[in-house]
C-alpha cells in the first residue's frame, strides 16, 4: 500500500540539516549531471524571437488594491515535501491575511441561452443567490470590453451548437473549450462533464447514465458517512428480515449481552466498523479544518447561510468518500482545493436537476481528475519517474528548451530551487496563483487535454516564468523566490494561456 504525503513519518535521528539535504539533493543532482553531460548549456543561446515581444517581459509592479493580501515576504524554504505542502495549501490567516471590506465573488451564473440537454427541467430555472459577484469587475464603455464581449458571445454560440448535436463530437469541443469558456449560462458545467469523460459523447445516454452515477454515489454515502451504531443496527435489521422476524419490537438499544462482540465500541478487531470509525477519525478532523479555510473569501464557501454550510458539507462528504475508497492515499490537504472549482461550477448550473445533484456529479469527476495528478500526493513516488520531483525537473526541461538564459539565471545563478514555487504551482492546478475566476479560464485549458491535464500544466507554469522574465533576469535569490511565491494577480491569463499554446507549438521534442 502506497504512503499519502500527510501520513509520512521521518525517523528521529535524522537531524534537520541532513533532512533538508535530503529534500534538495535529488533535484540538484540532476542538474548537475545534466551540466556535466551537456557543456553546451553554458553557451548562452539566442532566445527565439517570438520571446523578444516586449509584452512578455512584466513591467514593474503597479501599486494596486490585491484581490487578496499575501504574505509579504516568502516562507524559508521546507525541509519536508509534507511541510512544502502543508504550509500553503490551505488559505488559513496565518498565510493569508484578507480585507474585510473587500470581498471578491466569483461570477453570476446567468441565464442559459436555449441547447437541448436529454430532460428539460419542468420546474423553473433556479435563481442563484444575488450575492453572487465576479471578483473581476470591468468598466463598461471600453473598446476591449466591446471587442471581449464579441468574443465571449461568438465562443459561447460556437460552444451551444457543439452541444445541440446529438453526438458531441469531443475534438471540436476540446478545441472550443481550450479557447476559453464564457462565464455563467451553464455552459461550462456540462463541458466539465464532458471534457472528464463523466458524461458519454451520445446525449440519448446521459439520462440513464446520470442517474445510475448519481444512486450509485448515494450508496457510497450510506455505507461509508453513517454512524457505527446505525450500521450495526441496519445489518441486524437485515438479518431479522431474512429470518423473517418482527423488527418493529427491536427498535432501540440492544442489551449490552445482544451486541456481538465484533461491533462493539471497545472491540480492535480489524473488521469492526467501530475500530475502523476510530481509525479514519484523525483524516475526517483533517479534512473538516481543510473544508473551513477553503476559499474564506467567497461567500459561496464560507459564510453564515445555511446555502454555504450545505456545501461545505458536500464538499466534506465527497472528501470522506474518496478516502475510504483510496485507502492507498486516502486524503491529503490541498484535494480541497482542487474539489472546490468543480462543485461550485456544477452547484452553479442554472439547470435545478444539475445543480441539485452537484454533489454525485462532482464526486465521480473529482475521481476521474485526480486520477491523472495522484502521484502526485503520493510520498513514497516521490523520487519515482512519475513522481512530484521527476514532473518539477520536467518543468526545468522546458523552460531551459524555450529560455536558456532565463533558465541558467534561475537554476544556476541564483540557484532558485523549483520545488520552492513550483510544488504547488503543479499540486494544486494554479488554483492558488489567480483569482478564482481566472482560475476557472486556466481549468478550461487544462481540461481540455486529451492527454490529461499535467503536459498543458507545466507549459501554463513555463509561461508563467517567461511572462516575469525581465524582472527575474534583474533579481538575486530572495527577490525571485519572493516573485515566485507570490505571483503577479494582474497577470492577463489570456495572454498567458496564448504564450502556453506557443510552447506547445515551438515544442522540438
Amino acid at each position: 500500500m502506497t504512503q499519502s504525503r500527510s501520513n509520512s513519518s521521518k525517523p528521529a535521528i535524522i537531524s534537520e540539516e541532513q533532512q533538508t539535504n535530503t529534500h534538495t539533493n535529488t533535484y540538484t543532482e540532476s542538474i548537475e549531471t545534466l551540466a556535466e553531460k551537456e557543456p553546451e548549456l553554458m553557451v548562452k543561446k539566442r532566445v527565439p524571437d517570438w520571446l523578444n515581444n516586449s509584452m512578455l517581459s512584466s513591467p514593474a509592479p503597479v501599486v494596486s488594491p490585491p484581490s487578496k493580501s499575501r504574505s509579504q515576504s516568502p516562507p524559508p524554504p521546507s525541509s519536508s515535501h509534507h511541510d512544502l505542502l502543508g504550509s500553503y495549501t490551505s488559505k488559513s490567516p496565518s498565510v493569508y491575511s484578507y480585507n474585510s471590506s473587500t470581498v471578491i465573488q466569483p461570477p453570476v451564473p446567468i441565464p442559459p441561452p436555449t441547447f437541448i440537454r436529454p430532460e428539460p427541467p419542468t420546474k423553473p430555472a433556479h435563481t442563484p443567490r444575488t450575492d453572487f459577484r465576479g471578483p473581476l469587475t470591468r468598466s463598461s464603455g471600453s473598446d476591449n470590453d466591446i471587442s471581449s464581449s464579441v468574443e465571449d458571445a461568438s465562443r459561447q454560440t460556437n460552444l451551444i451548437q457543439a452541444l445541440s448535436r446529438k453526438i458531441i463530437n469531443m475534438r471540436e469541443l476540446r478545441r472550443l473549450a481550450s479557447e476559453g469558456i464564457p462565464d455563467g449560462a451553464g455552459i461550462r458545467s456540462t463541458v466539465w462533464k464532458l471534457l472528464l469523460a463523466y458524461l458519454p459523447c451520445d446525449k440519448a445516454l446521459w439520462s440513464s447514465e446520470l442517474a445510475k452515477k448519481r444512486s450509485q454515489y448515494n450508496q457510497f454515502k450510506e455505507d461509508f458517512l453513517m454512524n457505527p451504531s446505525e450500521i450495526t443496527r441496519k445489518l441486524e435489521d437485515s438479518a431479522s428480515l431474512q429470518n423473517g422476524e418482527n423488527t418493529s419490537a427491536g427498535k432501540g438499544l440492544l442489551p449490552r449481552s445482544e451486541i456481538p462482540h465484533g461491533e462493539h465500541p471497545l472491540s480492535l478487531g480489524k473488521t469492526s466498523v467501530w475500530n475502523q470509525f476510530f481509525q479514519d477519525t484523525e483524516i475526517i478532523d483533517q479534512i473538516d479544518r481543510d473544508v473551513k479555510r477553503t476559499h474564506p473569501d467567497i461567500d459561496f464557501f464560507c459564510d453564515d447561510s445555511a446555502s454555504s454550510k450545505a456545501n461545505q458539507d458536500s464538499l466534506r462528504n465527497i472528501l470522506i468518500v474518496y478516502a475510504k475508497l483510496n485507502p492507498g492515499i486516502r486524503y491529503v490537504q490541498g484535494m480541497n482545493e482542487i474539489l472546490a472549482p468543480l462543485f461550485y461550477v456544477f452547484k452553479t448550473d442554472p439547470d435545478e436537476d444539475y445543480s441539485r445533484n452537484a454533489e454525485a456529479d462532482t464526486f465521480f469527476c473529482f475521481v476521474e481528475l485526480l486520477s491523472g495528478i495522484r502521484d502526485n500526493f503520493v510520498q513514497q513516488l516521490d523520487n519515482s519517474v512519475v513522481g512530484i520531483r521527476s514532473t518539477i525537473l520536467k518543468l526545468s526541461l522546458l523552460l531551459k528548451e524555450h529560455d536558456e538564459e532565463l533558465w541558467r539565471h534561475l537554476d544556476i545563478t541564483t540557484k532558485v530551487n523549483p520545488q520552492f514555487y513550483a510544488f504547488r504551482w503543479i499540486t494544486l492546478l494554479l488554483t492558488q496563483e489567480f483569482n478564482f475566476t481566472d482560475s476557472l479560464h486556466i481549468w478550461d485549458t487544462l481540461l481540455s487535454d486529451p492527454e490529461g491535464p499535467q503536459e498543458t500544466l507545466l507549459r501554463v507554469c513555463c509561461a508563467m516564468l517567461i511572462l516575469v522574465r525581465r524582472r527575474l533576469l534583474a533579481g538575486d535569490f530572495t527577490a525571485n523566490l519572493k516573485l515566485l511565491q507570490s505571483y503577479p494577480s494582474t497577470t492577463n491569463i489570456s495572454h498567458l494561456l496564448y504564450v502556453a499554446n506557443k510552447l506547445r507549438s515551438h515544442h522540438h521534442p
